[in-house]
């Protein structure tokens, strides 16, 4: 199974594709989608769907797991909502079955505890995907988290 897993924001999109075979997981390809500060909200949410429908397009996976916004008061939460909704609205144009997970079960399924620290869950991804280098960006390294525990919990 191919999954594609998304960790949303507003100037960074991080997404991580994972393929799944014989008990094995494998990363595919991960990295972020960066949008132009100096654009306005509108057209930063025309990026991340122009972006995202070229990397469905490219992987076509056959599963989206997607973190669930953790509230907490912030300039930016309203925008990050709104690109989350862009998101979903992207993945159900391409009929991609979605998940949605907050970021307390990642860390649970990825590390064994809902409170591990990010090392620790950076930790777990490298081990799962059977990597030799951490994922880079952070955003890249928490897309492929939300993928794995999109598979683990499927």
């Amino acid at each position: 199974m191919r999954i594609l897993g998304i960790d949303p924001g507003i100037a960074r999109v991080g997404y991580g594709v994972i393929d799944t075979s014989n008990g094995q997981q494998k990363m595919l390809d991960c990295g972020i989608i960066r949008t132009n500060p100096g654009n306005s909200e509108g057209d930063r949410m025309v990026e991340i769907a122009r972006d995202l429908r070229q990397l469905i397009r490219s992987w076509k996976p056959q599963l989206a797991s997607v973190e669930k916004f953790f509230f907490y008061r912030s300039s930016s939460t309203i925008s990050v909502v709104q690109a989350r909704g862009v998101i979903m609205m992207t993945l159900a144009r391409f009929q991609v079955p979605v998940v949605e997970f907050p970021p307390m079960q990642i860390k649970l399924a990825l590390a064994g505890s809902g409170h591990a620290e990010k090392d620790e869950v950076l930790e777990a991804v490298m081990r799962e995907l059977n990597l030799d280098q951490p994922p880079r960006p952070d955003d890249a390294a928490d897309a492929l988290a939300v993928a794995l525990t999109g598979w683990f919990q499927r």
